[in-house]
């Protein structure tokens, strides 16, 4: 894969309402996983940072072991990309949590990522959301790198 830019971005720009959105749906779904959509305003082309302005829940298709695993269900995927369609924001990512392990990406997670996208994990320990991941799927390794949160911002109390 000569040719193709390995760290298309930086950082991930996460505001307080989309993160607690998602410290709360983390929680909620205990002890089974949460994700969802990362939504904001991306053209495809390398930037440093990717700016995520609203989440979407989505629904867990996985229908065995969701205690560890999740599946977005690709006509799911489809309607939200059709509904942003001239909107001015696209899905910049995805979210999903892990309940009692930690914020970092599993090999299932890497099995089923795509490059270019940003990917959070929330590791949620015992019904409490504790740290959150942000990384990238690198194309050529097919191993995620770490990416920085910005702001740095406590998770936040959903209580």
């Amino acid at each position: 894969m000569s040719g193709v830019l390995r760290k298309t971005f930086v950082e991930v720009e996460l505001p307080s309402t989309p993160r607690l959105a998602i410290v709360r749906h983390g929680e909620r779904a205990y002890p089974e996983e949460a994700c969802g959509f990362l939504l904001g305003p991306w053209d495809g082309r390398p930037s440093e940072r990717r700016s995520v302005r609203t989440v979407r829940e989505a629904a867990n298709a996985k229908t065995e072991e969701r205690t560890h695993r999740f599946v977005i269900p690709a006509p799911e995927v489809l309607a939200v990309e059709r509904e942003l369609e001239g909107s001015g924001e696209t899905i910049v990512g995805y979210y999903h949590s892990h309940p009692d392990h930690p914020a970092v990406p599993s090999e299932f997670d890497r099995d089923h990522a795509w490059p270019g996208f940003a990917y959070l994990v929330l590791a949620v320990e015992r019904g409490h959301a504790r740290e959150l991941g942000a990384f990238e799927l690198d194309p050529e390794t097919r191993t995620f790198e770490p990416r920085r949160l910005f702001p740095l911002l406590p998770l936040g109390d959903s209580r």
